[in-house]
């Protein structure tokens, strides 16, 4: 059988490319492929979990290296060791951090000792430094920002409908900084960090700095009380949060799991390559991340360059 040497086959050498370094990476990571054709993650362990998110971190380190080269010899004196700790005198303090002073760039310093990158957040933002009072040594870090919109396991436990949660979400926020750092994590100091998000100074900067916000989609007052926070454990249900009990009050409480696409897995310079696919194309998701469109832009943006690539999707 001979081939017909009148037929032109066109291969687009940049799709081909990309689509085979997308395929490299997530088999780096340890995806498989099922019999259905999705990618399957090799486990749900913690361990799995933070080597899934090793290349990011690997990446979010190199590129804050001048930062780390340039602050941490005069940030280094607030990390604790083991000998400046003693238990029973740990007294915690709570200090707002505002963008652009020493306390920002501390915040920033110790965010990049998480094993799983930290998100900037998105919309609304308080952070906060947790101090130890007793020796002048961080403790944790709390950040709270706008809550994801669309959350099933939040909304039935309130018994929102979409009505509701249109109004009143502005009262929501989320923790998507929580945490404490070495030595206190070892002294249950990740519990401790998680029992402040219910300390009267969230409450009270909340109300100060957004309680008479006007919507920018809206247009209109909010008139916003911090009546809840949630927060999302990258690891799956973490010990940290169980039992946090005081005085007879619960303070956190499981309510699910979450479901759908994430993009932990796909590194900034993928995701730019993909992006850049994607406007050469004139897609509408290459660009599609102003203030109003949503916290999942990036989401939206890689889901969009993968199925024009070929539909790469994941399996949980």
């Amino acid at each position: 059988m001979h081939k017909d040497p009148s037929i032109i086959v066109n291969v687009n050498l940049r799709e081909a490319r990309l689509k085979k370094k997308v395929r490299e990476h997530l088999q780096s990571l340890g995806f498989t492929k099922s019999d259905a054709g999705a990618l399957q993650a090799p486990g749900n362990t913690k361990e799995v979990i933070r080597t899934l998110h090793s290349a990011q971190r690997a990446e979010r380190l190199a590129a804050n290296q001048n930062f780390i080269t340039l602050k941490s010899s005069k940030l280094l004196k607030f990390f604790a060791s083991g000998k400046d700790v003693i238990p029973d005198k740990i007294s915690p303090v709570l200090e707002r951090v505002s963008s652009g002073t020493w306390q920002g760039d501390l915040f920033r310093l110790a965010a990049l000792t998480w094993s799983v990158p930290v998100s900037n957040g998105f919309g609304r933002r308080l952070r906060y430094l947790v101090w130890d009072e007793s020796n002048g040594k961080l403790i944790g870090l709390i950040a709270i920002g706008d809550p994801v919109f669309n959350l099933a396991v939040r909304d039935r436990l309130i018994g929102w409908s979409t009505e509701d949660r249109s109004s009143r979400l502005v009262n929501v926020m989320d923790a998507y900084v929580l945490g404490a750092l070495p030595p206190y994590n070892f002294l249950l100091g990740g519990k401790l960090v998680a029992c402040l998000l219910r300390s009267r100074e969230l409450y009270d900067d909340f109300a100060r700095v957004y309680g008479n916000s006007v919507g920018v989609i809206s247009q209109k007052k909010k008139r916003a009380r911090l009546l809840a926070i949630t927060t999302t454990s990258s690891m799956g249900r973490s010990s940290v949060y169980n039992r946090l009990k005081l005085d007879g009050i619960q303070y956190m409480e499981p309510i699910g799991y979450t479901g759908g696409w994430g993009h932990f897995h796909i590194p900034d310079s993928l995701f730019i390559e993909l992006r850049d696919y994607l406007r050469d194309m004139d897609h509408r998701y290459a660009d599609h991340h102003m203030f109003g469109n949503g916290p999942n832009w990036r989401l939206r943006t890689m889901k969009a360059a993968l199925n024009a690539l070929g539909k790469v999707r994941t399996s949980s």
